[in-house]
């Protein structure tokens, strides 16, 4: 599930990336929302508010999904800690003293 919400969440991202880019800006920008580049289709001022509206949405799911992740996700990272805490203890012990070798193979003084 959070494999899905993750992929539909890239999507819209990129989506939402893309209609913020090719709105019109005070200066023209990137702009491409002018009746001039989309013949009669439409008229500047309701490319705009098409634009505009799109955006919202796209804003209003992003963050929707956004919640959703971050409540799905929140938990499974294992027991919470702070990071000034010391390093993690380690479960596996060390011997005190190293093992002394006895036998044939065994260095003799």
């Amino acid at each position: 599930m959070s494999t899905v919400l993750l992929i539909i969440h890239l999507f819209v991202t990129l989506s939402l990336i893309g209609v913020v880019l090719i709105q019109r800006s005070e200066g023209g920008g990137l702009g491409i929302g002018s009746s001039q580049g989309m013949g009669s289709f439409m008229s500047g001022r309701g490319t705009a508010n098409l634009l505009t509206r799109t955006t919202g949405i796209l804003a209003a799911i992003f963050f929707a999904l956004s919640l959703s992740l971050a409540l799905l996700n929140r938990g499974t990272s294992g027991p919470a800690r702070s990071i000034l805490d010391g390093p993690a203890a380690s479960t596996t012990t060390v011997p005190a003293t190293p093992a002394v070798p006895t036998g044939p193979s065994a260095p003799t003084n």
